[in-house]
């Protein structure tokens, strides 16, 4: 079993930086691969990033890519994703996700462990 916990969220204006992260419990986590999604109020969850289990491969969606990075650290169990050039239009609760596929999966039914969720709100 993999306990996945967010932290990171908050409120900050268009243009300004967050950085999430995912602490994971279980001795497997460095085998897993890991993905962020994001669900808007009124619309559906979407992926945003992923990454292999070694950190070697990511992927993002064409909606941040450029502006967010993924990455991981095995030793300490955590994936991160670093935010910048926000916009109005990333406000979600950001969830982090678990593959017990270590290679990098892009859709939510890949994934088999989720968290509870974390709040990005940006401001226009």
């Amino acid at each position: 079993q993999v306990q996945l916990v967010e932290s990171g969220g908050g409120l900050v204006q268009a243009g300004g930086s967050l950085s999430l992260s995912c602490a994971a419990s279980g001795r497997t986590y460095s085998s897993f691969g890991m993905g962020w999604f994001r669900q808007a109020p009124g619309k559906e969850r979407e992926f945003v990033a992923g990454i292999n289990w070694r950190g070697a491969s990511t992927y993002y969606a064409d909606s941040v890519k450029g502006r967010f990075t993924i990455s991981r650290d095995n030793a300490k169990n955590t994936v991160y994703l670093q935010m910048n050039s926000l916009k109005p239009e990333d406000t979600a609760v950001y969830y982090c996700a678990a593959s017990r596929d270590p290679r990098l999966r892009v859709r939510s039914s890949e994934y088999d462990y989720w968290g509870q969720g974390t709040q990005v709100t940006i401001s226009s």
